[in-house]
């Protein structure tokens, strides 16, 4: 039996507060790309490492430093007068001894490869040999691939003491923040709106019935010829924004704010040159972004940990977090008398990951011992599945910012 309670908490519900703000921080902004090459580094370096040696190595990439660059947008062109420059730090396994003799991993290679890949794939705009510097400070380490053999053989041990949190499901405002940003980072949206840059944050107020949405959205000065295109641009990606609102918040009261920092009579615009605000001084880290599960949420409980870039085997302040939300939403589906359900894991150094200190599970509807039970059973099968989130992990099957 693990460590598992369940409790009822008394509180409203999220949608029934009268005020809730909830951020979302889109592909293109700072801290996302933070979060994405620490992310994408990572995963590739577990595949080298299972795929040359057949086990994932120790390695921590979460502390990516995204420099902002200088750019001179101008309607219907522009220029990058300053590249991004972009560092990913941390530790990992450089050389693994063998039967054979040492191995040397080709760290900076993989890195660099997986930094770049990702910003081709992502950010279209984006000039990656020019506009971009990719660089790396990683602590070195070794390895004995006999000993880790035999370490294989077990469940892996917590490398931290950290607390992991999720909740489900998403309250009104939560789902319809997240979807706006999807919605208008989609291909679809994409290649009706040209202009629009990858660089989208979306700021959400709920005040009782009414909704106030603020969007940041770079747009790409090489298609936009003059203010009155630019506005036009701005009133396209409002309507997108309203329509998602009233799929996803129908009884409410919605009001859009697209780029308030404009000042047209000065000047002033949100152009850029390549889609993201990055090309001029705004600068980003990983961990500064989305929790695990894809929003900013300070009226949740909610970790600080940077998931992104740390190791997928045993760092439980990663697979704590992936798991807490995997766990919550379980609950909600498989128990819905639970209304609403919030779960703390926590784990101690040295302990089986399958194994917290505690899994604190809060509900906020019914609880009953039947009900109580059928939660603790969902808790106890999804932690012994923890090991399985590496695997979907490494696939991109799973998101973590």
């Amino acid at each position: 039996m693990k460590n598992v309670t369940v409790t009822r908490l008394s509180l409203p519900r999220q949608d029934e507060l009268d005020v809730e703000i909830v951020e979302r921080k889109g592909t293109g902004h700072p801290d996302y790309i933070s979060d994405a090459v620490s992310e994408e580094a990572s995963r590739q370096l577990s595949l080298y490492y299972l795929n040359e040696f057949g086990h994932i190595f120790h390695h921590n990439l979460d502390k990516t430093l995204l420099v902002g660059g200088q750019a001179a947008p101008r309607f219907g062109g522009g220029d990058v007068l300053q590249p991004i420059y972009i560092i990913i730090s941390g530790r990992a396994v450089t050389e693994v001894r063998t039967d054979d003799g040492v191995v040397q991993v080709p760290l900076g290679t993989i890195l660099l490869r997986a930094a770049k890949d990702w910003l081709k794939k992502n950010i279209p705009h984006l000039d990656v040999e020019h506009h971009v510097v990719v660089d790396y400070k990683v602590g070195k380490g070794s390895a004995d691939l006999v000993g880790v053999f035999e370490l294989g053989k077990t469940v892996p041990l917590a490398n931290d003491t950290s607390v992991g949190v999720g909740f489900a499901p998403f309250s009104t405002l939560e789902e319809t923040v997240y979807r706006v940003e999807r919605t208008l980072n989609s291909p679809q949206t994409k290649s009706k709106i040209k202009a629009l840059g990858e660089d989208i944050k979306v700021m959400g107020l709920r005040l009782r019935n009414k909704i106030k949405l603020t969007v940041a959205a770079a747009i790409v000065s090489r298609y936009v010829r003059d203010p009155g295109e630019y506005g036009a641009v701005k009133e396209e990606i409002k309507e997108v924004v309203e329509e998602v609102a009233r799929e996803t918040a129908p009884n409410h009261e919605v009001e859009v704010f697209v780029n308030t920092a404009d000042k047209p009579e000065e000047g002033i615009f949100y152009l850029t040159v390549t889609g993201t605000s990055a090309e001029h001084g705004d600068d980003g880290a990983t961990g500064r972004g989305n929790r695990v599960n894809g929003l900013i949420t300070p009226m949740r409980p909610m970790s600080l940990e940077a998931a992104a870039g740390k190791n997928p085997v045993n760092h439980v302040g990663k697979l704590y977090n992936v798991a807490a939300n995997i766990i919550a939403k379980k609950v909600v589906e498989e128990v819905p008398e639970t209304g609403e359900v919030y779960v703390e894991l926590l784990s101690q150094i040295g302990r089986p990951i399958t194994d917290p200190l505690v899994a604190a599970v809060r509900v906020k509807g019914e609880l009953d011992p039947t009900i109580e039970k059928r939660v603790r059973e969902i808790v106890e099968a999804e932690l012994d599945k923890i090991p399985q989130i590496t695997k979907d992990i490494l696939e991109g099957k799973v998101q973590v910012f």
